[in-house]
């Protein structure tokens, strides 16, 4: 088993609070993303990598999107 260093307890925390509050640009891609609807390719949302959450990924291909959506700020 993995030791849960203090920086990835708080990413998995933050991923989670992420996936439940996603833009609407967020939930149309993901609808599109999910459930091997793209070339049989699984992606994950809002995943901890480190110190960092990817929007998007998908491990095997090694594809990581981040729409940027307005939320950034100016």
């Amino acid at each position: 088993m993995t030791k849960m260093t203090p920086i990835t307890i708080v990413a998995k925390q933050r991923s989670r609070q992420l996936r439940r509050s996603m833009t609407e640009t967020e939930r149309r891609l993901w609808q599109r993303l999910r459930g091997l609807q793209i070339g049989g390719y699984k992606f994950r949302r809002q995943h901890p990598l480190g110190r960092y959450i990817l929007d998007f990924v998908c491990l095997d291909a090694g594809l990581v999107i981040g729409p940027t959506c307005g939320s950034l700020g100016a």
